[in-house]
């Protein structure tokens, strides 16, 4: 903990200047508009997969790297993205990130070709690596501490909320439609990102400072082996959470030995070299510590919510894409709400009880989730082949909307303290390379927890359809669906229905383990988050040695 004689009271922040809020505004709103176009592109073309398969004629298989291409490169090069905006200049690289971003949307809405696809897929990936610690980094050094600084964090972690979500709408409502020149719906999933990443870049001169630059400091050989050892982890996690692969895979297992290999000589690399891509110094506060192991495992359990809940929207009630879409929104709603919450009483209150209390509310909120369930019985799955989905009797009002809104609630309770905490008292030359890290730990948490997750809700799944497969195949024979659909057809309805009868098993299942991950976070949070509210309304580099 840093010396409390060192630190000012709030009371005694100094308030912004009338003619500094309307830079700082809009600012905010520049910062928020290039987040919100990082975040929901990891799902606005997720349900456009089946159209761009279709028009581009791409195999089934290769579809998931539309998805996966996009994550590798973000979560693989964030470590660096972040380091180059504290060497080269953090304005420069958040105007280069959304261009590169906006150049490599154009490019994806415009592709006829598999290869151009990914490619692009790839370099938004890039570009968001570069714009998004950029973002935050920006925040820190442009808004003075204390409420002003809070607002603006409270509104970039309400932005990687609600991305995902506002993803899922967008997504939705743009590939259903066909402008008057006939472009497909699809493209524009893309191509909406161009206008905002050209405006942002080009206002970005008028309402950001430059920061200093440190061209010389490149660490080449730490940037190297960084980067593959999170692209291999990325990778390996990725792999390890799709049903064909899984943990016992040998390119999985592969890919985490590489990326594991490959951290441990970046870690080699960096306690010699003189100016490291990721100083030991940004651990070494115990603050920041303990917020990016939160930050690692909170993500880990929200993605439980979006993905085995989208899964199962869709799949056992019924619903259409854009409904499912619309069925997340209030998350997003949930998600302002707190976050303008939590930025306000963050003046007031410690982070270890706002970021506390929030955990608790999303693990109960998960807990919720693990309590859905269905009639898996012969009759109600084989009536869904030609009535009701599966799952139809649930009430989205009563089972789903309570627990999806009260999830946002807790997020936004532990966004907002969290980011602050994990980029506050860094030194002015590491707050680049501190945003990169607290990006980093929410894609490998993110994407390690879906991962884990995967194969508990896979494991599960598997279990309970070995237990309703022999009376659903006997009740489809009495019923005289073997001799309609002929010993091929039976089968693959039967595997179908299957699924759809013990899916949710798997599901709950998944959550009910979120829900572990999340009281895992709560508790390092409420035992080891010991920094005072007063302490966030100071510039910690300036006026208190952190390190």
């Amino acid at each position: 903990m840093s010396d409390p004689t060192l630190i000012e009271p709030a009371q005694n922040v100094p308030e912004v200047p009338p003619d500094q809020k309307h830079r700082l505004r809009w600012a905010l709103v520049l910062i928020s508009l290039a987040q919100l176009m990082v975040v929901l592109d990891s799902t606005i073309a997720t349900i456009a997969l089946p159209f761009i398969g279709a028009d581009l004629d791409m195999d089934p298989a290769n579809l998931t790297w539309i998805v996966t291409g996009y994550a590798l490169a973000f979560g693989g090069l964030l470590l660096l993205g972040g380091r180059l905006g504290d060497l080269y200049g953090r304005r420069r690289i958040f105007m280069v990130g959304v261009l590169v971003f906006a150049l490599a949307s154009l490019l994806g809405g415009i592709a006829w070709t598999e290869p151009l696809l990914l490619g692009a897929r790839a370099l938004q990936g890039v570009g968001a690596a570069m714009a998004s610690p950029a973002a935050l980094a920006l925040i820190t050094t442009t808004f003075p501490a204390g409420p002003p600084r809070n607002r603006a964090f409270a509104v970039y972690a309400a932005m990687s909320g609600v991305g995902a979500a506002v993803g899922l709408v967008l997504g939705g409502w743009l590939t259903g439609l066909n402008d008057p020149l006939g472009v497909e719906g699809w493209r524009l999933t893309f191509l909406i990102n161009v206008p905002i990443g050209i405006v942002a870049a080009l206002m970005a001169p008028r309402f950001f400072k430059e920061s200093d630059t440190h061209p010389g400091w490149l660490d080449v050989p730490g940037a190297i082996t960084g980067t593959l050892g999170l692209l291999g982890l990325v990778y390996g996690f990725s792999r390890a959470g799709e049903e064909q692969y899984g943990w016992g895979d040998t390119w999985t297992l592969t890919s985490l030995a590489v990326g594991v290999t490959m951290l441990v000589v970046f870690g080699l690399i960096e306690s010699r070299v003189k100016h490291p891509l990721l100083p030991v110094r940004v651990f070494a506060h115990r603050t920041r510590a303990v917020s990016f192991i939160a930050m690692m495992l909170l993500p880990a359990a929200m993605f439980a919510m979006f993905f085995f809940l989208s899964l199962f929207v869709q799949n056992v009630v019924g619903y259409s894409p854009l409904h499912a879409g619309f069925a997340f929104l209030p998350f997003s709603v949930g998600m302002i709400i707190s976050a303008t919450a939590a930025s306000t009483l963050i003046s007031r209150v410690d982070p270890r009880f706002l970021a506390g209390t929030g955990s608790l509310i999303a693990a109960a909120s998960l807990f919720g989730f693990s309590r859905l369930s269905v009639d898996e019985s012969p009759a109600n799955l084989l009536g869904s082949v030609t009535g009701p989905a599966v799952g139809a009797d649930v009430n989205y009002w009563t089972q789903i909307l309570p627990f999806v809104f009260t999830m946002a609630l807790g997020m936004g309770l532990v966004f907002v303290p969290l980011t602050l905490t994990a980029v506050h008292h860094l030194r002015a030359e590491d707050s680049g390379i501190g945003s990169g890290v607290l990006n980093t730990m929410q894609q490998i948490g993110g994407a390690l927890g879906l991962a884990v997750l995967s194969s508990v809700a896979l494991h599960f799944t598997q279990n309970r359809g070995d237990e309703i497969t022999p009376g659903l195949v006997k009740a489809a024979t009495q019923a005289g669906l073997q001799e309609k659909l002929g010993p091929e057809g039976f089968q693959q309805a039967m595997g179908q229905l299957t699924y759809l009868g013990s899916f949710t098993d798997g599901a709950t299942t998944a959550f009910l383990v979120g829900s572990l991950m999340m009281l895992a976070a709560s508790v390092t949070i409420w035992l080891f988050l010991d920094v005072k509210h007063e302490e966030l309304a100071t510039d910690g580099p300036e006026s208190v040695p952190a390190d």
